[in-house]
């Protein structure tokens, strides 16, 4: 069994874009410019959002936090959100998930222009990434096809099964595992709550990837021998010993499946720190403007 270190490739990726920002710098050029819109004061985002600010330094990209009440209205926000989508000095933005409940999630990432929408949730890019063409893809499941191209995991040809049906990680990674592509050609089966025999169809997976929020919902007797696990899960339980008071678990039960696992995520130090990792990408992307504001060409035969 060998760990799949999100750590280090984060590192790795991190490091790389320092150095491509410093060649930015070098040639005069525009330096990357990230910004965040966070709503209200949930202790976990503000969390999140630290840590993306915290790593827009580490590279060397401009970085805004735009702090905004609890309640705030809905059309408030969709102001604001137009204030960055015509501010050209501003290349990517995101907007921290959950909202408070009286915002329609939907209608704010609808307003995101989508040469901005560097978490790769707006419409245009969703459908972009499912035509296999050139645009920003969702930061997690970005983050796992860097994971397993850069341990050389072959996927071609394997049965890959997703258990998690989000737009933000489930769904976008079934249509990622099956396009044509490096990291792709898999047969892909995409499992949720009202899938029956589940575990026969984890049984017959050469690649599984968990994305549906249960802490170590699948145990050992669902794997084969020999299986690659992607854990994208994470949960906070109470744990005294813990100086934090909590520990994470995954979706994984790691300590029993890991056994018969030929590849796995740790909880935490894997997929987690990826997603902000190629948040940066995205947005390294967007300042470059790679996949908008320069043509595209590409034939039908790459679809």
């Amino acid at each position: 069994m060998q760990l799949l270190d999100g750590k280090k490739i984060a590192a790795a990726i991190k490091a790389e874009i320092a150095e491509e920002v410093k060649l930015l710098k070098s040639r005069g050029k525009k330096i990357p410019h990230l910004a965040a819109v966070l709503v209200g004061d949930d202790g976990a985002s503000q969390t999140y959002v630290a840590s993306k600010v915290k790593s827009c330094e580490e590279v060397g990209f401009k970085s805004t936090l735009v702090r905004l009440k609890k309640d705030i209205t809905e059309n408030e926000l969709i102001t604001q959100i137009n204030l960055l989508n015509n501010d050209d000095s501003v290349d990517g933005f995101i907007v921290q998930l959950p909202l408070p409940k009286h915002i329609n999630e939907e209608r704010i990432l609808l307003a995101v222009a989508p040469e901005k929408d560097v978490d790769g949730f707006h419409p245009m890019n969703v459908g972009r990434m499912t035509l296999n063409l050139p645009t920003y893809l969702p930061a997690t499941p970005k983050g796992i096809l860097e994971i397993l191209k850069r341990y050389n995991i072959e996927t071609e040809g394997k049965h890959c099964v997703v258990i998690g049906r989000s737009n933000i990680v489930g769904l976008p990674m079934s249509i990622l595992m099956a396009r044509k592509d490096k990291i792709g050609n898999c047969t892909v089966t995409l499992c949720h709550s009202k899938t029956k025999n589940l575990k026969e169809e984890t049984l017959r997976a050469d690649i599984i990837i968990a994305a549906l929020g249960k802490q170590e919902f699948l145990k050992a007797d669902m794997v084969k021998k020999g299986v690659v696990v992607i854990d994208v899960g994470i949960t906070r339980i109470e744990d005294k010993t813990k100086k934090s008071g909590y520990k994470l678990l995954g979706d994984v039960a790691f300590d029993e499946v890991s056994k018969k696992c030929s590849y796995i995520t740790p909880v935490p130090g894997g997929v987690g720190l990826m997603t902000v990792a190629s948040l940066l990408q995205n947005t390294l992307s967007a300042a470059k403007e790679e996949f908008y504001k320069k043509t595209l060409s590409f034939s039908v035969d790459e679809l």
